[in-house]
């Protein structure tokens, strides 16, 4: 919670824009602020010059520029409303009273990733395994890009980007992850990302649940490895299976459900009608291997077609 001294004209009831935007910042759900968001609200207090009923004193113009914006940020940094976080070089603040977790730092600064792999794999309770990294999934450079004029457009009002561009305040930019709060950052691109869920009241998002087990069998490397996600499939495919099937059935390839399908039958020992039609589906011969890096592998399963290429 954020605690301001408003400050009020014996005549008329004003707000300083500071102190709007310093009652802003303490509604938001998450622990750090990046200079694109305190622009566009700053931005948006300006075309309303009034904040929960009263004006705004001293708006310098009908429209913020990036001097007003310095300004009212220098202000917040000296009220100790912001301060900066030290795992960048600038545009990311610390909200008072916030205790920042890498997880949601990447969130709020990347507002297109999400927590994946061995990370979600802890979220969701499937490993015992501490991270040393925090994996994300976000989009690839391009489309990120596009993701982002988008989101401007959203923000701030396509008919209004312009001059938003124009008064030069802070576009939605990508910043370079590579350690956060002293974890390393692994950053997983690919333009077909899975479902995640936005975790109610916090800066979070996380792969679904049934995503999380199509990017273990994809992925093993970043899920702590092809043994340890087996391990994972044979202690909670079972609860889980419904979601691990409709997930590969919808969104997974042929491989996909190959692999996925030996897991669920015969190491994990269960019965399901859509296993039957993936294996009916599977095309006898090829080289198709349980794990993708590995050595084919004489040892197979006949009904699944696939080289078992790891040890026992």
């Amino acid at each position: 919670m954020l605690y301001v001294l408003r400050t009020y004209n014996i005549e008329t009831t004003t707000m300083e824009v500071s102190t709007a935007l310093t009652l802003e910042l303490g509604n938001l759900h998450q622990p750090v602020v990046t200079t694109y968001q305190l622009g566009v609200k700053l931005f948006q207090l300006y075309r309303a010059k009034t904040y929960q009923g009263e004006s705004l004193a001293k708006l310098k113009g009908e429209l913020p520029e990036a001097s007003e914006l310095k300004r009212v940020l220098d202000q917040l940094l000296t009220n100790g409303v912001l301060r900066h976080h030290k795992d960048f070089s600038g545009g990311v603040y610390i909200l008072l009273g916030k205790e920042p977790t890498a997880p949601e730092v990447a969130c709020v600064v990347d507002p297109f990733a999400y927590l994946s792999h061995l990370s979600a794999m802890e979220y969701h309770g499937l490993t015992n395994r501490m991270p040393k990294m925090l994996f994300l999934s976000s989009p690839p450079s391009a489309e990120w890009r596009q993701f982002a004029l988008a989101r401007m457009k959203r923000d701030i009002g396509e008919e209004q980007l312009e001059t938003y561009n124009t008064a030069g305040l802070p576009s939605l930019a990508k910043f370079r992850l590579d350690k956060l709060q002293r974890q390393t950052v692994k950053v997983y691109t690919s333009s077909h990302l899975g479902a995640f869920i936005v975790v109610r009241d916090r800066a979070l998002r996380v792969a679904a649940l049934g995503r999380t087990f199509l990017d273990m069998i994809r992925e093993p490397d970043l899920c702590g490895g092809i043994y340890h996600v087996l391990e994972v499939f044979e202690a909670h495919a079972a609860t889980y299976v419904r979601l691990i099937t409709d997930e590969i059935d919808q969104h997974g390839t042929k491989i996909d459900k190959v692999r996925v399908g030996y897991i669920l039958e015969e190491r994990c020992g269960l019965k399901n009608p859509i296993l039957d039609r993936w294996q009916s589906e599977v095309q006898r011969g090829g080289s198709r291997k349980l794990y993708a890096k590995g050595e084919y592998s004489a040892r197979f399963s006949e009904r699944w077609s696939l080289s078992l290429n790891i040890e026992e």
